[in-house]
């Protein structure tokens, strides 16, 4: 398929103006094909030749003006029109498109646990077009309407509000097998205001629907009926966060919610978190948690719930116009996102979780050979499929603190001022960063184009490193003020905080911030403080700049020592960072990590905190970053770390923090007689209540120990057959410890090309074990040939999943880093592929330069 440059994007948009798109799916086909026809009013600025794209089953027939076209004219995902006039035109085009089963372009899905089928689309970058024909790129936008057939019992949803507008009884016409198409219902959704081909959205099946009116509009939850009882338990906690953050959003904009209804749909089999279509938010239905979650997690859902809400004015609204500009959609709705939640909700720390789970991302990122500047040169993203790589923890992680350190430095009330400015000037249209920087530009004095030149159009990370000179002279014996020089490696100004601690005399661990220092670097590299030096100093204290930073000698020893008596949340989180990057730079030994972690986890209480440590520590430092000799004791000390959690959670009164622990345990056994007694009697004397998330982490772990068989798996399966469970069972079957069965999940993973997104990742998570290395060594060179060929078959979400689960990751040695290295050689890698094994093998090689081999 041939993806969109962006400089046929823009001669096709200098060529026309689309005004509508008149969608018509019928989903009563059959299972693997629906009917789709669109008819495109457009306008054409002059005489000349364009095309418009599909990826049809079969292209039935297409007509212009009510001229037929040669429907052998369609070259891969172009149709050619050609000799086109100055003036208004009608494009007709029917096809017959395929479900698909990976997430792209209208998904279709069976519920195990009770027959009922639904579908949904994803549009997003050229998706659109296995839907239906279009003009597929993002500044001609157009109204968009559905009219949908689908199965009686079902409900439609879409852009625009939708009705039941008739009945078809059922008749002859054949569908995928020739069977006759049975009674259906029709739908028609209401026109959108200018939208993007991408955005246009439709899902429908039997939906459990919960619907509420607010501020004067529509807003609905729906999910599979199989998931009903457990949205209903949540429900008023969804829309109680989605009202808040609506009613914030209003206050904070001053250009209204743009659009008829706000839905939200939990869908299944979903590729990402959720995508952002106008009026119909699709989320991955995993956010309607069938068993315990922490409260850090629903928290998540929130934040995910107010970051979609953001794109519909950033992104939806105001929509960039070529995907050089993506950080203006994801940067922005990933600070508003945090920042709004903090604002509106009972969730007022979310700056903990985003530093050290979000932020950890983009630092990593930055520290690739794939990275890219937030704002890359458009000449930098010269296709649609270039544009796809960059969905990364640059455009969301990185963009989201650049932003969080211009609000610092410009103010937010001038912040607000120019977005509300940007939202006046481009509503339903499109704009670039020019245009932003201009916006924000007409409310300050400040040269907010030098800033974004500097922050946004280059590379890398800044590392700032704090000297502390004591002053000689001395009074009774003991200094009478310190220096601080600010070591800044970059180029990047920074406007930080410095904090400044000492011991608290009454509590000798007990740490307090004695000052908080705001400091403009590269203007106040140099500071004098008077009094004695302090136990702690912490540069970028409350975390509003991108950067790393390193700790002095007096303060590695106080953290060490002293970490969890830090009292705010926010700078643990900075220090813990810290801790990591020096891990991660081979600056810190990972051994010292795990004792840090050992010592002061046991006493933390944030959440965020407790779960982001576990978690570098448990899939990185004990499997990667030490030696497989020492893997056993890295364990071990997760163990008592989680062990000594819950002896501090007896009480209930930390229910987050003990599921973390028992989580913990269970991932981190390295004998299973323990959790085999918890699978086999949940009764039993300070063992966990189990959930069916418990029940199949368990099973997992002890599959990879060999503790269960094949029957076990198949009666956990029979015990909870739903598509959780499927996926369970097949992560399960995956990580046995048998030849046979590492054969078997090879094979589905390379050569069953309808295993869906969802049973894929699930079979490559279980096939890698680190206990397992020498089991699967000869499938580590084969990976790579298999993993390009599918990626050829199956597509970009495959060949995505394909590079993120699939590869040998525990495999760090230098025969993996060559095989991969000679595999990049091959210039026909999908893109996407391509970048994910670029990531990993940068990957691999840090791990191999902490081990010192």
């Amino acid at each position: 398929m041939s993806a969109l440059t962006r400089s046929e994007a823009q001669l096709r948009a200098q060529l026309l103006d689309v005004h509508h798109y008149a969608v018509t799916l019928d989903l009563t086909v059959g299972d693997e094909t629906f009917d789709s026809s669109v008819d495109i009013r457009f306008t054409a600025r002059a005489a000349g030749d364009t095309f418009v794209e599909l990826k049809p089953e079969h292209l039935k027939s297409a007509l212009l003006d009510g001229e037929p076209l040669p429907v052998t004219a369609l070259q891969d995902n172009r149709l050619p029109l050609t000799g086109l006039t100055e003036g208004t035109h009608e494009l007709r085009i029917d096809t017959r498109m395929r479900y698909s089963r990976t997430g792209e372009g209208l998904h279709r899905f069976t519920d195990p646990a009770d027959g009922e089928t639904y579908v949904y689309s994803q549009m997003f970058m050229d998706d659109v077009q296995r839907v239906f024909a279009a003009f597929d790129q993002p500044d001609l936008k157009a109204v968009f309407e559905f009219t949908v057939t689908a199965p009686e019992h079902w409900t439609v949803l879409a852009n625009g509000i939708t009705t039941r507008t008739g009945e078809r009884a059922a008749h002859g016409d054949g569908g995928d097998g020739g069977a006759e198409r049975p009674a259906a219902g029709i739908w028609h959704s209401a026109p959108t205001p200018l939208i993007s081909t991408y955005l246009a959205a439709v899902a429908a099946g039997p939906w459990h629907s919960v619907h509420t009116q607010h501020a004067g509009l529509p807003f609905g939850i729906h999910c599979r009926q199989s998931l009903a009882p457990h949205m209903d338990t949540d429900a008023e906690e969804i829309l109680s966060i989605t009202k808040d953050c609506f009613d914030r959003y209003q206050e904070k904009f001053t250009e209204p919610y743009p659009f008829d209804s706000y839905d939200q749909a939990f869908v299944p089999e979903f590729n990402a978190g959720a995508m952002e279509n106008p009026g119909l938010v699709t989320f991955r239905d995993e956010f309607i948690y069938r068993s315990a979650v922490t409260d850090t997690e629903r928290q998540t859902r929130a934040m995910v719930i107010a970051h979609e809400m953001a794109h519909m004015w950033f992104g939806d609204l105001v929509t960039l116009a070529w995907f050089d500009d993506i950080w203006l959609n994801e940067s922005f709705a990933e600070y508003m996102g945090y920042q709004t939640l903090t604002e509106a909700t009972r969730f007022t720390d979310t700056w903990t979780d985003f530093g050290v789970t979000r932020k950890s991302w983009g630092y990593d990122a930055d520290q690739r050979p794939s990275t890219h500047p937030v704002a890359p040169d458009p000449d930098d993203v010269p296709d649609t499929a270039s544009a796809l790589l960059n969905f990364d923890g640059i455009s969301y992680a990185k963009g989201a603190s650049a932003l969080r350190q211009l609000v610092a430095w410009l103010g937010e009330k001038d912040f607000l001022a120019g977005i509300n400015t940007h939202f006046a000037r481009h509503k339903f249209a499109n704009a670039s960063l020019a245009d932003f920087v201009d916006s924000l530009a007409a409310h300050t004095e400040r040269d907010v184009h030098a800033w974004a030149e500097i922050w946004l159009r280059t590379t890398g990370i800044d590392t700032l490193t704090p000297q502390i000179e004591e002053d000689p002279r001395t009074t009774s014996g003991a200094p009478t003020g310190w220096t601080l020089t600010i070591d800044r490696h970059g180029t990047r100004p920074h406007h930080i905080a410095v904090g400044v601690y000492d011991r608290d005399p009454a509590d000798g661990r007990m740490l307090e911030r004695t000052e908080l220092l705001h400091l403009d670097i590269p203007s106040d590299e140099v500071l004098s403080v008077s009094g004695p030096r302090p136990a702690l100093l912490v540069l970028n204290d409350t975390d509003l700049t991108y950067a790393k930073v390193r700790l002095d000698e007096t303060s590695v020893e106080t953290v060490l020592r002293g970490l969890s008596h830090i009292p705010d949340p926010l700078t643990r989180a900075v220090v813990w960072n810290s801790l990591r990057d020096m891990v991660r730079d081979g600056e810190l030994d990972p051994q010292d990590y795990l004792t840090t972690a050992e010592a002061h986890l046991p006493e933390e209480h944030d959440l965020a905190i407790v779960q982001g440590v576990i978690t570098f520590a448990r899939t990185q430092i004990a499997v990667r970053y030490l030696a497989p000799e020492q893997r056993t004791a890295a364990l071990t000390t997760l163990t008592s770390i989680a062990r000594d959690l819950l002896r501090r959670t007896e009480d209930g009164s930390a229910p987050g923090l003990r599921l973390t622990a028992v989580r913990t345990l269970v991932d981190s056994a390295t004998q299973p007689d323990t959790i085999a007694g918890w699978l086999a009697d949940d009764s039993v004397p300070g063992g966990p209540e189990l959930d069916p998330e418990l029940r199949w982490r368990i099973l997992a772990r002890l599959s990879v120990l060999g503790a269960v068989d094949e029957t076990a798996i198949d009666t956990a399966l029979a015990a909870d057959p739903s598509a959780t469970g499927q996926e369970g069972a097949a992560r399960c079957r995956a990580a046995l410890p048998t030849p046979e069965a590492k054969a078997a999940a090879w094979d589905r993973l390379f050569h069953d090309d309808t295993l869906s997104n969802y049973l894929f990742s699930a079979t490559a998570q279980g096939f890698w074990q680190p206990e397992q290395t020498d089991l699967v060594r000869e499938y580590v060179p084969r990976y790579y040939p298999d993993a390009v060929a599918l990626g050829a078959r199956r597509g970009p979400a495959i060949a995505e999943a394909a590079g993120r689960w699939a590869f040998p990751v525990y495999a760090i040695d230098e025969s993996n880093l060559q095989s991969g290295h000679t595999c990049l050689e091959n210039p026909d890698i999908l893109p996407l592929l391509r970048r994910k094994l670029i990531d990993q093998l940068d990957d691999l090689a840090r791990a191999l330069r902490v081990r010192g081999t």
